[in-house]
């Protein structure tokens, strides 16, 4: 008998279930403030979406007063009681009066959020070349083949998508030597095509073309809810051996949140005009045995 559980555990290795990996996703919820955080209907669809992930990114946070994060991830708590829900979030960035927040909403009873940084913090000249620097944390995560891991969450200026792109390689470079890490994910609104991207401009791109950089969102993806439009704005990439390896096949893709919950385009619109773009990372043979026994 044991041999045969034996036998099993070793094909659900094999299979990589889905019910075991851990979920990261990046959404561009588009001005989140207090008007979507007070509206019910877009806060029911907005606390499902993120409820599929272990940790998730939130971008174009547009609030001032600090209250609607809170809002959202107490609600979040309690639609799901299964998990702890915390967040971390970056301050109001931005070189105008328009300024927008990065926020972190994590499973805490899963994952751990180590450390944060901002380029700032290091006299680092890349600062300037940012309509609104990346935020940047190192995890930590049990239960998953790649134990520690950085996360780059970026929301590029449209139209300076491509210099900022570009300038990403020189933020993994500089996170490589702060935290001795290869193990590197960028994610996030890059708006990464369309009329933003250009081939010429593209085929100089080190992010893009250094073989070492895996682009898991292809261009023919479309990130966008618009019908009219077919966009990979929304981009996951990832470096390093261990966490390529670490990475579900095929996992990473659009949440395409106004089908699945049969919504209008109108109504899908009143929450983002953007996908959230997610990947799977596979658990550790460890955690799978004792799931399995």
């Amino acid at each position: 008998m044991r041999s045969l559980i034996l036998t099993m555990c070793l094909l659900g290795l094999m299979l990589w279930p889905a019910a075991l990996s851990l979920k990261i996703c990046a959404f561009n919820v588009q001005s989140f403030g207090e008007a979507k955080a007070h509206n019910k209907k877009v806060m029911d669809v907005l606390i499902k979406i993120i409820a599929r992930c272990d940790l998730c990114l939130v971008q174009e946070v547009r609030d001032s007063k600090g209250k609607a994060i809170p809002t959202l991830v107490k609600h979040l708590n309690k639609f799901d009681k299964s998990h702890s829900y915390a967040h971390l979030e970056s301050k109001r960035l931005g070189k105008t009066t328009y300024k927008e927040q990065y926020v972190y909403i994590y499973r805490q009873d899963v994952l751990e959020v180590k450390d944060h940084y901002y380029l700032q913090e290091g006299g680092s000249n890349l600062t300037k070349l940012f309509s609104r620097e990346p935020f940047i944390i190192r995890v930590q995560s049990p239960s998953t083949l790649v134990k520690d891991f950085v996360l780059v969450g970026q929301h590029t200026c449209p139209k300076n998508a491509m210099q900022e792109i570009e300038q990403l390689y020189g933020v993994y470079t500089e996170i490589s030597k702060k935290w001795k890490t290869q193990n590197v994910m960028f994610l996030g609104d890059l708006n990464a095509g369309c009329s933003y991207i250009t081939v010429k401009g593209w085929k100089a791109n080190r992010l893009r073309n250094d073989p070492k950089f895996r682009w898991l969102i292809g261009d023919e993806v479309d990130t966008t809810v618009r019908e009219n439009t077919r966009c990979a704005y929304d981009r996951i990439v990832v470096h390093g051996k261990e966490l390529n390896y670490g990475i579900v096949p095929d996992s990473a893709q659009p949440f395409n949140f106004k089908r699945e919950f049969q919504l209008s385009e109108e109504e899908a619109l009143e929450i983002s005009d953007h996908y959230p773009v997610e990947v799977d990372l596979k658990p550790s043979h460890r955690y799978m045995l004792r799931s399995e026994l």
